[in-house]
């Protein structure tokens, strides 16, 4: 399986961006699937998953009522939405198997949250 997160990009305080996880080469049907993220000199954090089953959603304080997962098993994609942003949602995002990783991590996304 291949994980590829795009979506990243430069943005002000306060704007908004939409990532995606596609998947390849299986499929992300019942697994609970959560983003990640990792800034510069941190280790990396989970920030958001949501259930494979329910489709049930936990998202850490840091990002509640910011940001919001969601999931399309058809497209095989995960989104993050994330509003608000703050210059410390500055990192590279990713996506994986949640609560614990279990797949080899793509890529990953840059945010850089600056004015």
């Amino acid at each position: 399986l291949q994980l590829v997160e795009s979506g990243g990009g430069l943005v002000q305080p306060g704007g908004s961006l939409r990532l995606s996880c596609a998947a390849s080469g299986s499929t992300l049907d019942y697994y609970h699937i959560g983003w990640y993220r990792q800034a510069p000199g941190k280790e990396r954090e989970g920030v958001t998953c949501i259930s494979g089953s329910d489709g049930s959603t936990y998202y850490a304080d840091s990002v509640k009522g910011r940001f919001t997962i969601s999931r399309d098993d058809a497209k095989n994609t995960v989104y993050l939405q994330m509003n608000s942003l703050k210059p410390e949602d500055t990192a590279v995002y990713h996506c994986n198997t949640a609560p614990h990783a279990v797949w080899d991590w793509g890529q990953g996304t840059q945010v850089t949250v600056s004015s």
